[in-house]
C-alpha cells in the first residue's frame, strides 16, 4: 500500500500536479477552447435534436415498407382466390382445400404472419407458430373470430399499438361461400424486429456522431492555433509597445477577418505614433517657443537699473514680449478648440461685402500692392470670424514672404457648389521639400527670408478652419516667382449644422 501511495505524493510535492492543474486552468480561458467547447455543444445539440427526427423519419420509411408488403400479400390472395373462386364451384370442402394450399404453400415475409379463421374458429397460420399476441387465446383472436363471419374486407392496414412489441399491423380478406362469409384471411405483422433494428441503427447513429463530433473537436482545436496566431502575435506586440517603442507592427497575410484585424491594428499604431509624435514636437516646439520670451523678460529685469528710461525701455520690452507670449497663448487655445463641436458660429455670409471688409483690413498689415479679384459671388454659409481670420493669416503669411514692391492678390470664385478664395502673391516662393510640411505646427520654410518672429501656427490655424468647415487648404509655389494659397470650402454645410 505504501509503495503505490508513496509516488503519488512524490508527484504531487514535485509539483506535477500544480503545473497541470495550472496549464489546465490556462487551457480553460483560452479563447479558442471556449470557441470550441461551444461548436461542440452546439453540435451536440443538433445530433440530440436530430436523433429523434431521424428515429420518426426511420420508423415512417420501415412502416411504409411494411404495409406495402401486407398489401402485396393481400393482392396476390385476393388474385388467388377470384382465380379459384372462377374455376371451381363454391363448396366447404373446396373452399377448405383452397385453404389449405394457400396457406401453407405460401412463404411470408420477415415478422408476417398469414392467419385464417374460419366459421368463427382458428383454422390455421403460416408460420404455424405464432406469437402470444396472435395467438388463438389473444384479444386480438377473439375479435377476428367473433367477426370473421360477419366482416367485410378491410381495405385499409389497421395498426394496432401494443406495450410490448411496439404495434401489430393487419389487413384482411373475407373468404365467402355462395356470397355468404365465412370466415377470413388475415395477414398481419409485429413490428417489434424491424424497431428494434431501427434502434440499433439509432445507437450506431448517436455513436458514430458523437465520435466525429470528439475528433473533429480535438483536430479543430490543435488546427486553430496556427488559425489565431495573429491574434496571439497582437497580444504579444500590444504588450511589447511603450511610449519608446511604437515601431512594432503585424504582419499580414492572405486575406480574411484576422488579416483585416492585422492590418487594422498596423494602421491605428500609426495612427497612434503619429499622434504621439506630434504631440511630443508639439510640446518641445511650445516650450521653446515660450522659454524664449520668458528668458528674454528675465535676463532684462534682472539687469534692470533704477534709471528712468531704461526702465521704460525694459517695460517696452516686457509688454511686446508678453503680447507676443498672448498672441501664441490664443493661437493654441484656437487650435485646441477647434476639435469641439461647438467651434464654429455658422452664419449666412454675403460674400461682396465681407471680401470688402477683409480686404480693408489687410491692407493696414503692409505696404504693398493690393488687389481684389470677383468678390461678387453670392453667399456661403461659414463661421464669419475663423474665416476673416484665416485670410488674415494667409495675407500676413504672403506679407512677410514679399518686398514692398511685390503684388498680393485677394479674390474668390465659385465652382460646382465650392467658394475658393485665394491669397497669391509675388513674393520668394516656397520650395517643394517645404510645400509638404508648411502647414504643421511650428513649422516654417527653410531658407527663406523671414521678418516675422511668430511661432509657426499661422498656417496650421489655416488649415484647421478650414478643414471645420469641411474644406481644404491648396498651395501653389514656385521659388523666385510666388506662392497662392486657397481656402477652398462648400457653399453649403451639413443641414444638422446650419444657422435657425
Amino acid at each position: 500500500m505504501k509503495s503505490t501511495v508513496r509516488p503519488l505524493f512524490e508527484v504531487i510535492e514535485s509539483g506535477s500536479a500544480l503545473r497541470i492543474f495550472k496549464w489546465l486552468q490556462k487551457l480553460r480561458r483560452e479563447t479558442r477552447t471556449r470557441i470550441l467547447l461551444l461548436y461542440a455543444a452546439t453540435m451536440l445539440a443538433v445530433v440530440a435534436a436530430s436523433v429523434p427526427i431521424f428515429r420518426y423519419f426511420l420508423f415512417s420509411e420501415i412502416n411504409a415498407r411494411v404495409q406495402e408488403d401486407l398489401r402485396e400479400e393481400v393482392e396476390e390472395l385476393q388474385e388467388a382466390y377470384e382465380i379459384w373462386d372462377a374455376a371451381t364451384p363454391e363448396s366447404r370442402a373446396g373452399l377448405v382445400s383452397f385453404i389449405d394450399n394457400y396457406l401453407y404453400n405460401q412463404i411470408p415475409e420477415d415478422d408476417n404472419f398469414h392467419i385464417v379463421v374460419f366459421e368463427g374458429e382458428f383454422y390455421g397460420a403460416n408460420p404455424g407458430v405464432l406469437p402470444s399476441v396472435l395467438d388463438a387465446d389473444s384479444d386480438l383472436m377473439q375479435k377476428w373470430m367473433q367477426c370473421s363471419e360477419s366482416s367485410t374486407s378491410i381495405e385499409e392496414i389497421i395498426v394496432v399499438p401494443n406495450p410490448e412489441i411496439g404495434s401489430i399491423l393487419y389487413q384482411n380478406h373475407v373468404l365467402e361461400i355462395d356470397n355468404v362469409p365465412v370466415g377470413a384471411y388475415i395477414v398481419a405483422h409485429l413490428s417489434a424486429g424491424e424497431r428494434t433494428e431501427a434502434l440499433t441503427s439509432v445507437y450506431i447513429f448517436i455513436k458514430v456522431a458523437i465520435g466525429v463530433i470528439l475528433v473533429s473537436f480535438l483536430l479543430a482545436w490543435l488546427g486553430s492555433r496556427q488559425l489565431l496566431n495573429p491574434v496571439q502575435q497582437l497580444s504579444k506586440t500590444a504588450r511589447s509597445i511603450n511610449e519608446t517603442n511604437l515601431s512594432q507592427r503585424l504582419d499580414v497575410k492572405g486575406s480574411g477577418e484576422l488579416a483585416e484585424l492585422a492590418l487594422t491594428f498596423n494602421t491605428m499604431m500609426d495612427r497612434v505614433q503619429t499622434a504621439f509624435d506630434t504631440q511630443r514636437n508639439f510640446i518641445n516646439d511650445a516650450s521653446h517657443e515660450l522659454r524664449t520670451p520668458l528668458t528674454i523678460i528675465q535676463g532684462h529685469l534682472e539687469l534692470m537699473d533704477e534709471d528712468p528710461e531704461e526702465q521704460q525701455e525694459t517695460l517696452d520690452l516686457v509688454m511686446d514680449e508678453l503680447s507676443r507670449m498672448g498672441r501664441f497663448v490664443n493661437d493654441l487655445l484656437l487650435l485646441a478648440k477647434a476639435e469641439r463641436p461647438d467651434f464654429l458660429k455658422l452664419e449666412t455670409i454675403e460674400i461682396e461685402p465681407f471680401m470688402k471688409a477683409v480686404f480693408a483690413k489687410i491692407t493696414a498689415l503692409a505696404d504693398r500692392h493690393w488687389v481684389l479679384v470677383n468678390s461678387n459671388c453670392g453667399v456661403l454659409v461659414a463661421d464669419r470670424q475663423q474665416i476673416t481670420g484665416a485670410l488674415i493669416n494667409l495675407a500676413q503669411n504672403a506679407v512677410q514672404h514679399t518686398a514692398l514692391d511685390d503684388t498680393i492678390e485677394l479674390g474668390v470664385e465659385r465652382t460646382s457648389g465650392l467658394l475658393r478664395f485665394w491669397v497669391r502673391d509675388t513674393g520668394n516662393g516656397i520650395s517643394q521639400s517645404d510645400q509638404e510640411r508648411i502647414f504643421d505646427r511650428f513649422a516654417r520654410a527653410a531658407k527663406t527670408y523671414r521678418r516675422s518672429e511668430g511661432a509657426g501656427l499661422g498656417l496650421a490655424i489655416v488649415k484647421t478652419i478650414a478643414e471645420s468647415h469641411a474644406g481644404y487648404v491648396e498651395l501653389i509655389s514656385q521659388v523666385g516667382i510666388g506662392s497662392t494659397f486657397s481656402l477652398i470650402l462648400p457653399v453649403e454645410q451639413p443641414e444638422e449644422r446650419r444657422p435657425e
